[in-house]
C-alpha cells in the first residue's frame, strides 16, 4: 500500500449510519428528528464514533422513507429545519467528529420541480432530465425490465403518451446522466452541502446512473433476466464519477462511499483506487446474498456459511491486491439484522451480536455501525402485515400472493426479508416507547426494551456496546487493522471462520465459532510455527473464558477472540 493511500484520513476511523425517523424524536410527533441526533451525540462521541452517516432529511414525499428526494436543497419540516443541521455539522465539528450525508441522484421523486416541468411536454427544457421512450412496437413498455420494488421499471404518462423509466418505486423517476445539464446539476447541489460543513457523502446505488442506450430487452443467460445487466456500472459510470470526484470530491477532501448494486470486485477495485479517483471505497452486498436461492430475495433458505466465508475472503484479497478499499458492514437499513439473520438472537444474543462485531471490525476497510447494532438490537417480533410499513415490503407481499403463496407464506417470507426488520426505533432505556418518543411511534418499538437497552448497557462493562468501544478504540491504536494483509485459516471448517491480518511486525488472529455447539479449531502447522517464541495477547473475547492461544483449540458456542501476536 503506497503512502498516499495510507495518509487517507478516514481509513483509521469508524462511520455510524443514522436512521434519522427511528434514532431519538424530540418533538412527540413519533418520527425521529435532527435535534434528536444532535442531543445524542456525546453518545457516539464516547462510543468511539469519527463520521456520521447521516440519511436522506430532504424535503420528499417519502413513499421511499427520503429515498425519493423532491427537494435536494431543503429539510423535510418532518426532521426539523436548515438551523438544526447547520447546528448539527456545527457540534460535530466541536467534538472533531465529521458528518456524511445520502446523495439520492440515480432518480429523484416524481414530486421534484424537475419532473413536474418534464412531463408537461416533450419538448419542455426538463424533459431530458429524465428517461422517457416511447412504447414498445405492440404497446406496452419500451422494454422487459423489472423495477427492484416489483413490477414494470416503466410508466406510462399519458399526458404525452410515453413512458418513464423507475428502477425502483413508480414514484422515483431515474435520472437521465447523459444530460450534461443533469451532472451540472448534481454538481452544483454536491457542492452547496460541502459548502455547509459536510465532510463525506453515501451515494445512494450510484452504479446505476449510466444506462445502455439502446435500452434493449433482457432475454437472459443471466437471472433475474430483468434489465440489470444493461445499468449496472453501465459503459459511462466511471466517466461520470470521475467528474464528480474532480469537481467535488477532491476539492472538499472528502470520504465518499458508493452504494452499489449487483456489482462486480473488478468494478468496486476500480472505484475505490486512489489512483482511479472516484470514491474513497464500496459497499458491495453479495455476501448479504447468502442466503437467496437463486439469488431470490423473496424464498427463504438457511444462509451458506461458507459462501459467506468465501465472498469475504474473496473482497478481502481482491480489494488488497487491487488497491481498492472496501466498507465493511453486516448491517444497515435495507437488511434485515445481522444477528438474527445468521446467529442467536435469544439465549446467544450478546455472544452472537460480539462475535460479529468481532469478525467484520478484525478485516481490512473501514466499519460502518448502524444504530442499534452496538447493543446487539436484533429483528422485532412481527404480528401482522398492518405493522409493516415499507413500500417495498408490501408491494411484495402482494405479489407473493399473486404467485401462488399463502397469506401465512407470503408474511413469513415478509417478517425474515422486510426492511423494516433494521428500521424500528433506537432502545434508548426502558421507560415507555424505549424513550424514542413521547407520542406514538411511526413504527413499532421492539417488546425487548425493558432489557435491551442503550442505559442498561452502558452500566454493563461486559455487554456489546463496550464490546464495540473497544473494538472501534482498536482500530485506532493498532496499525495492523489498517495495513495487514488479510489470509484466511479455517479451511472450510463448517463451525469455525478463522483468518489473520499480517504486516512486517505484527499478526491479528480472529477465530469465531458460527455455530450453537462446541467447536474444536487447529491452526496449521505453517501458521503455529509463525507464532512460536512471539509474544501473544487475548485483545478481546466474547466469553468469560480468557483462552491461552493453542494450536487445537475448544470453542465453547458462539464463541470469538481476537489475538495480537508481536
Amino acid at each position: 500500500m503506497s503512502s498516499t493511500k495510507q495518509q487517507d484520513w478516514w481509513r483509521k476511523l469508524t462511520v455510524y449510519q443514522v436512521y434519522p425517523k427511528s434514532f431519538k424524536d424530540t418533538t412527540g410527533s413519533g418520527s425521529g428528528d435532527i435535534q434528536g441526533l444532535t442531543g445524542k451525540l456525546d453518545y457516539l462521541q464516547d462510543l468511539g464514533i469519527d463520521i456520521v452517516w447521516l440519511q436522506p432529511v430532504y424535503v420528499s414525499p417519502q413513499n421511499d422513507n427520503g429515498y425519493d428526494v423532491a427537494d435536494y436543497y431543503s429539510i423535510n419540516p418532518e426532521f426539523g429545519t436548515m438551523e438544526d443541521f447547520e447546528e448539527l455539522v456545527c457540534e460535530l465539528k466541536k467534538r472533531g467528529m465529521h458528518l456524511m450525508i445520502d446523495i439520492v441522484v440515480n432518480h429523484s421523486s416524481t414530486e421534484h420541480i424537475w419532473f413536474k416541468e418534464s412531463r408537461k411536454s416533450k419538448d419542455n427544457p426538463y424533459r431530458d432530465y429524465y428517461i422517457w421512450r416511447d412504447p414498445a412496437p405492440a404497446g406496452g413498455p419500451p422494454n422487459n425490465w423489472q423495477s427492484k420494488f416489483g413490477g414494470p421499471a416503466w410508466q406510462y404518462d399519458e399526458m404525452t403518451g410515453q413512458y418513464y423509466l423507475t428502477l425502483f418505486d413508480k414514484t422515483q423517476a431515474d435520472l437521465n446522466w447523459e444530460n450534461e445539464q443533469v451532472r451540472d446539476e448534481v454538481i452544483k447541489m454536491m457542492t452547496f452541502w460541502a459548502e455547509k460543513g459536510v465532510s463525506g457523502f453515501r451515494l445512494d446505488v450510484i452504479n446505476l446512473i449510466s444506462k445502455n442506450q439502446q435500452f434493449p430487452d433482457d432475454f437472459g443467460p443471466n437471472q433475474p433476466a430483468d434489465g440489470r445487466i444493461y445499468y449496472t456500472d453501465g459503459p459511462r459510470v466511471h466517466e461520470f464519477v470521475k467528474e464528480l470526484h474532480e469537481k467535488v470530491f477532491a476539492p472538499y477532501n472528502m470520504v465518499t462511499v458508493g452504494e452499489m448494486s449487483s456489482t462486480t470486485l473488478e468494478n468496486c477495485i476500480r472505484y475505490s483506487d486512489p489512483d482511479e479517483k472516484e470514491f474513497s471505497m464500496t459497499f458491495n452486498f453479495h455476501h448479504l446474498k447468502v442466503d437467496y436461492p437463486n439469488n431470490n430475495k423473496w424464498e427463504l433458505m438457511p444462509y451458506d456459511f461458507e459462501q459467506l466465508k468465501s465472498l469475504l475472503s474473496k473482497w478481502q484479497l481482491g480489494m488488497q491486491q487491487g488497491g481498492g478499499w472496501n466498507a465493511l458492514f453486516f448491517n444497515n437499513h435495507d437488511q434485515p439484522r445481522a444477528v438474527s439473520r445468521f446467529l442467536d438472537d435469544g439465549q446467544y444474543l450478546a455472544e452472537s451480536a460480539k462475535l460479529l462485531a468481532t469478525t467484520l471490525h478484525g478485516l481490512q476497510g473501514t466499519p460502518y455501525v448502524y444504530q442499534g447494532e452496538e447493543i446487539g438490537m436484533p429483528d422485532p417480533q412481527w404480528n401482522s402485515i398492518d405493522e409493516i410499513r415499507d413500500i417495498e415490503s408490501r408491494n411484495m407481499y402482494r405479489i407473493l400472493q399473486e404467485r401462488g403463496k399463502t397469506d401465512e407464506e407470503a408474511f413469513a417470507i415478509i417478517q425474515e426479508r422486510s426492511r423494516d426488520n433494521s428500521r424500528t426505533p433506537m432502545l434508548w432505556d426502558g421507560s415507555p416507547q424505549a424513550g424514542f418518543t413521547s407520542g406514538t411511534p411511526w413504527i413499532k418499538v421492539d417488546e425487548r426494551y425493558p432489557s435491551l437497552n442503550v442505559k442498561q448497557q452502558l452500566a454493563d462493562p461486559n455487554s456489546v456496546y463496550h464490546h464495540y468501544r473497544k473494538l472501534i478504540a482498536l482500530r485506532k491504536q493498532i496499525e495492523v487493522f489498517t495495513d495487514g494483509n488479510y489470509e484466511r485459516l479455517d479451511e472450510a471448517h463448517p463451525q469455525i471462520f478463522a483468518y489473520s491480518r499480517s504486516n512486517s511486525r505484527e499478526t491479528l488472529l480472529v477465530i469465531a465459532n458460527f455455530s450453537g455447539d462446541e467447536a474444536v479449531f487447529e491452526l496449521s502447522d505453517r501458521f503455529w510455527n509463525t507464532v512460536k517464541g512471539r509474544h501473544v495477547e487475548l485483545l478481546l473475547g466474547n466469553t468469560d473464558i480468557e483462552p491461552e492461544l493453542l494450536q487445537r483449540t475448544k470453542l465453547t458456542p458462539f464463541a470469538s477472540y481476537m489475538w495480537i501476536i508481536r
